[in-house]
């Protein structure tokens, strides 16, 4: 089995390198990461500058570029031949609700998902990343599992939250759904030593919603937190109520 390994902090970050190395017990594993952290950046492309990819001491392939821009010159350009499956992570930091509209380790994936490749995004609920180490052999069993199933599902991507304790702790594995997050107090604004005026995004207090069944119930409850994600993000049940509206020019 061939596969590729990507995410969005950066090529140097310990859940990648985890992830990688857990992924080598199910085949031939190519990294094709950015050169940097390049979290929040969602399923950008870079389109106004050149990219360039160079091969790490470690044999990783670097790109300066968006994990997006990684799957796609990966595919496309740097490996011999086209991946069976692609992993992105494990990223540092959950990826809930609405975090997959921003996440860059989920747009990788979905990229890959775009490409027709199955894809799977892992992320690490808890702050300290360091504790991703311990995960190695958990994510071993846990991708051999995925892998092993007769047929993955089409245009879909499976996004995976890992809960901050010990592996040993969890209680299991739930197929989730997306929950609702809603943040406060999360722009800041002030001045520079110059007088002028600056904004910073990020931060803030955090709330979630949602019900049982949502991924982020599933952390707080000590569960591996499984979402399958669909590529067509259609709300077939509005179709008929906005027909209705009789629109018109």
């Amino acid at each position: 089995m061939k596969i590729l390994c990507t995410n969005d902090d950066g090529y140097l970050a310990t859940g990648l390198r985890v992830l990688a190395s857990a992924a080598r017990s199910l085949g031939t594993v190519t990294v094709v990461a950015p050169d940097r952290e390049q979290s929040a950046t969602s399923h950008s492309l870079t389109l106004h500058h050149p990219l360039r990819s160079r091969r790490a001491s470690d044999g990783a392939l670097v790109v300066d570029g968006t994990p997006t821009d990684c799957v796609i010159l990966a595919v496309n350009a740097l490996l011999d031949s086209r991946p069976d499956i692609c992993f992105s992570g494990v990223n540092h930091g959950a990826n809930m609700g609405e975090d997959v509209l921003y996440s860059g380790t989920v747009a990788a994936a979905m990229e890959a998902t775009v490409l027709g490749i199955p894809s799977v995004a892992l992320s690490y609920t808890g702050p300290q990343f360091e504790s991703i180490e311990a995960w190695e052999a958990p994510l071993v069993d846990l991708l051999q599992g995925i892998v092993s199933q007769s047929a993955f599902p089409e245009s879909t991507l499976l996004n995976i939250n890992l809960p901050p304790i010990e592996p040993g702790d969890v209680k299991g594995i739930r197929v989730t759904s997306l929950g609702e997050r809603r943040y406060s107090e999360s722009l800041t604004r002030a001045k520079d030593p110059s007088g002028r005026e600056y904004f910073w995004i990020g931060g803030g207090a955090r709330e979630w919603r949602g019900n049982g069944a949502s991924d982020f119930q599933a952390i707080a409850d000590g569960y591996i937190s499984v979402t399958p994600l669909h590529l067509d993000l259609t709300n077939y049940s509005l179709m008929e109520e906005i027909r209705g509206w009789k629109l018109t020019l």
